[in-house]
């Protein structure tokens, strides 16, 4: 029992401090943005798409993800660190979670390179404030009815509802070996990004860079996937949003 909370405290402390890492970037990243423009943030402003910019934006949405995704995955992570511990044939626990959590973050990852697309094609389209905001009113309300209305959809609670069973997830997909816990982490993160992409496209209605927008919509997906009313909270949330986007574009 000691080695076991041993092992869990190891796994606690090491994605706690990836997560920490994130954060501690997109708040510095954010005040800069919001504030002098002439730190983390300086490189954002030069607003020209070559291959280097590309790559930085992509590793801004990739921490993004880290920071906001992360946290609602360790109750999985936990329960299959647990399961792997007590299987006597597995001789590296501790190599096969983090397969898994790289797995996940995998996924997120390739959430990212297509954000990091179309966040290129709205550049390019004079659709994006340089301060990474909807110049539209009609693409903000789009892209918030577009979001609320996926609230209620079929695939939205298919996914969720892996997300919300970690236990009965693992149990379903289970795969031996570190290349399974790869794989295994990866289809989790699938799940993750069909339940939460649309979440995710709002940052570009509120700011990809608000510090304040990016903590709302990480709070909101920590309460849908793990708070016992979170399926309903979720449902109400889409009206809201169908609500908000009818009311900004009869505003434009």
């Amino acid at each position: 029992k000691s080695s076991y909370l041993q092992d869990k405290a190891f796994v606690i402390a090491g994605l706690a401090g990836v997560i920490a890492c994130a954060w501690v970037y997109l708040v510095s990243a954010s005040l800069d943005m919001y504030g002098r423009m002439d730190g983390a943030a300086a490189w954002m402003m030069e607003g020209t798409w070559d291959a280097r910019y590309l790559l930085l934006i992509f590793l801004m949405w990739a921490a993004m993800m880290v920071a906001m995704m992360l946290p609602s995955a360790l109750p999985t992570i936990l329960i299959f660190q647990r399961a792997v511990r007590n299987d006597p044939k597995v001789r590296s626990p501790s190599r096969r979670m983090f397969s898994f959590a790289a797995g996940y973050m995998l996924a997120w990852s390739g959430f990212s390179a297509a954000a990091t697309l179309l966040q290129w094609g709205m550049a390019e389209g004079a659709l994006l404030s340089p301060m990474m905001v909807s110049a539209s009113p009609w693409l903000g309300g789009a892209i918030l009815i577009v979001a609320g209305i996926y609230q209620w959809t079929p695939l939205k609670y298919a996914c969720l509802r892996h997300c919300r069973s970690p236990l009965a997830f693992l149990v379903e997909h289970w795969r031996p070996g570190v290349p399974g816990a790869l794989r295994l982490g990866l289809r989790h993160g699938l799940y993750c990004v069909g339940c939460c992409w649309a979440l995710m496209l709002l940052l570009f209605v509120g700011g990809v860079m608000s510090l304040l927008w990016i903590a709302a919509i990480t709070a909101f997906v920590l309460l849908e996937k793990l708070v016992p009313f979170g399926v309903q909270g979720g449902r109400l949330s889409g009206l809201a949003l169908v609500l908000a986007g009818a009311w900004v574009v009869a505003s434009a």
